[in-house]
């Protein structure tokens, strides 16, 4: 059943599955992907937005992004969601991708836009909107899965701000996971993106994979960019027929 609030959702959009081998391949491929979209853009527009996503999986993504060599002074860096928690909590996904990365390459002096999730979910869903409301398109969005199919701070039975006129920054409370409080952009603004690239891997995404596929409503699939999205994916957690090499 739908959240409250997320139903008329536009069409599905294509859902490229990429296998890859295992959480090494993933990071390789994950790796690759980043670095060619980011030149990319920088050639055709002088800038590349980035979207970051949380939680373990991406970590490993980040520490090879460390040690890669780019054009990081045109790099800006969002992130699709955060805890509120203080700012300086080891548990938010700022902390985590500065420690993994962004702390240890030249990114220009304010190109890394952290939510404000520590001032709580309704303020600090009102200060990331302004810090997005001249930002067009991001040429990259990267998504993670949960066990139960949610993706950036959406999750089942909550609202996922998919329908056309959603706000782009969601206060979430409630939420199933701690904490309670997030703050997380919304389906329909990580939608407005050049490119999305989820990364699931784990056995404990199993079933996830597999809902997603048969078309459950999850908030994942409410993720709908017009080119469409592609997922590298542990072989493993396709059981149910072959996919694409990533």
């Amino acid at each position: 059943m739908s959240a409250a609030g997320n139903e008329g959702l536009p069409g599905p959009v294509p859902t490229r599955w990429l296998s890859v081998a295992d959480a090494v391949a993933m990071r390789r491929a994950a790796c690759r992907r980043v670095l060619e979209a980011a030149a990319l853009a920088i050639e055709r527009r002088g800038r590349f937005l980035i979207v970051l996503a949380g939680g373990e999986t991406p970590r490993g993504l980040y520490r090879m992004l460390r040690e890669a060599s780019a054009d990081w002074p045109r790099w800006e860096v969002f992130f699709g969601d955060e805890r509120c928690l203080p700012a300086a909590s080891p548990e938010r996904n700022s902390a985590m991708a500065a420690e993994a990365w962004l702390d240890h390459v030249p990114i220009a002096r304010g190109g890394v836009h952290a939510i404000a999730a520590q001032e709580g979910a309704a303020a600090g869903a009102r200060s990331y909107a302004s810090t997005l409301r001249d930002v067009g398109e991001f040429d990259l969005v990267l998504l993670g899965l949960g066990e139960d199919g949610h993706t950036a701070s959406l999750f089942p039975g909550h609202e996922w701000g998919a329908v056309p006129g959603s706000p782009d920054v969601l206060a979430v409370l409630g939420a199933p996971k701690p904490p309670p409080q997030r703050v997380s952009l919304s389906a329909a603004r990580l939608s407005r993106a050049r490119s999305v690239l989820f990364l699931v891997a784990g056995d404990s995404k199993r079933d996830a994979v597999a809902r997603w596929r048969a078309g459950e409503d999850l908030p994942a699939r409410a993720i709908r960019p017009a080119t469409g999205v592609d997922v590298l994916v542990e072989a493993a957690l396709l059981r149910d027929g072959p996919a694409a090499q990533a």
